[in-house]
């Protein structure tokens, strides 16, 4: 089993379930995080701390694709291990449905 990170993370991207993750796991894209499937221990200490909600297991059936979405772009994005800032207007997008259609697949600062 893992953790994923969803959609509810794009342009929230609050990162502190980054702070709290024993194994590093986390990696970092332009307006969201995803977590690198293959590394999570599945200890879930991420996900209360995720103020958007974001994070899921595995078994959840709402995370669906994203185990394969997490995978792709944790093999193409920096890994981060410290928690940065958090976007300006993150609690405008926290709770927005639709959030998709922002996703970025551009690398991140770490």
């Amino acid at each position: 089993m893992t953790y994923v990170v969803t959609d509810d993370c794009i342009r929230c991207k609050y990162m502190d379930c980054v702070e709290v993750c024993p194994v590093d796991c986390f990696y970092v894209g332009e307006n969201m995080l995803v977590i690198h499937p293959d590394e999570c221990i599945d200890c879930g200490v991420c996900e209360p701390e995720c103020p958007a909600e974001a994070i899921l297991p595995d078994s959840d059936e709402r995370a669906g694709a994203w185990v394969e979405h997490n995978r792709k772009f944790a093999q193409s994005w920096p890994n981060i291990t410290r928690k940065g800032e958090a976007p300006s207007d993150a609690d405008e997008w926290k709770g927005k449905p639709g959030k998709m259609e922002f996703f970025s697949a551009e690398p991140g600062e770490p």
